[in-house]
């Protein structure tokens, strides 16, 4: 008999294991020759070696499915322990999924734009996403980002925003800096809330896999293995848009988001989203993508409040 001490430090153990240990239960059972001892992040598990093997593996196995698909029941656990890995992560006719957010939510390109979108950072390095309010650039962006972590192909995400006033002054804010501009990066907040249990974001924030800062801060950095998102981009100046894309470093991908509709720069000043829309079509690997009011995906008022307005 032989004894092996799996860590499983990172890990959701209430989603792992279940409610009560529910899911536990399922794994002793299905092994039942073999004895376990589960104690904090650490679980010991004792019997011959051949299934010592067999329920590391599966316990790996559970633990990819739950990063995944960032949701687990009885019946997920009991295909897992029954079929193969290749069984259990087949596609299943979810294409357009982008990624899997909390509690199995999809998160999906739900409009023709965004599936282009979807398509266009497969082949490209750099993407400008450039339309109105409500099109779901910012949040496809985001999956995006996401996705690309969890497939390991960066090692980071970094989400930008300038901190622009639309009418209101950021001075009489309270608080620090910090809780100052906290409310002009909340959207990039509710995406990833979305799409990563909060415990992991958490620690992803602390641990800066994951960082959220004005643009001011990306001044004289150079973003490697990184999926980097600017967003509400129309409101950078020319110089804050150049020094921007020239963050970019090797293994990078980068989505610059925005609404030319909405620019709050001062009117002497032109936004470095149009200059870039004038000077960068037709370099190879970057793409654009402009959606429109058919890629709303607000409220049915907000089509109309769009089509108004332009």
């Amino acid at each position: 008999m032989q004894e092996k001490t799996i860590d499983l430090s990172g890990v959701d153990m209430l989603a792992l294991f279940g409610p009560r240990g529910k899911f536990l239960k399922i794994i002793q059972a299905h092994f039942s020759k073999v004895k376990f001892v589960h104690r904090g992040t650490k679980l010991s598990i004792v019997g011959e070696t051949s299934q010592l093997i067999d329920v590391e593996k599966k316990l790996k196995s559970l633990i990819k499915y739950l990063d995944k698909y960032n949701s687990l029941n009885e019946g997920n656990v009991t295909n897992i322990l029954n079929k193969t890995e290749e069984e259990m992560f087949s596609n299943g006719g979810t294409d357009d999924v982008i990624v899997y957010g909390n509690k199995g939510h999809l998160v999906k390109a739900r409009t023709v734009n965004q599936r282009k979108m979807v398509d266009s950072i497969l082949g490209n390095d750099m993407l400008f996403a450039i339309g109105p309010a409500g099109t779901g650039k910012t949040y496809t962006a985001v999956a995006l980002a996401v996705r690309a972590l969890k497939n390991k192909e960066v090692r980071r995400i970094v989400l930008t925003r300038p901190a622009v006033e639309a009418g209101e002054n950021l001075g009489f804010l309270p608080g620090d800096l910090k809780d100052k501009l906290d409310p002009y990066l909340q959207p990039l907040y509710d995406g990833l809330r979305d799409m990563i249990p909060r415990e992991k974001l958490e620690e992803y924030l602390e641990d800066g896999v994951i960082q959220i800062a004005p643009l001011a801060f990306m001044r004289g950095r150079t973003l490697d293995k990184a999926f980097v998102i600017l967003d509400e981009a129309q409101n950078t100046t020319e110089n804050q848009m150049k020094m921007f894309l020239t963050r970019m470093g090797k293994s990078a991908k980068f989505i610059i988001t925005g609404d030319v509709s909405q620019i709050d720069l001062p009117k002497h000043q032109r936004s470095g989203l149009t200059k870039s829309i004038d000077r960068l079509k037709g370099i190879q690997g970057i793409d654009f993508v402009f959606l429109d009011e058919q890629d709303v995906i607000r409220h049915q008022l907000v089509k109309r409040i769009i089509d108004a307005f332009d």
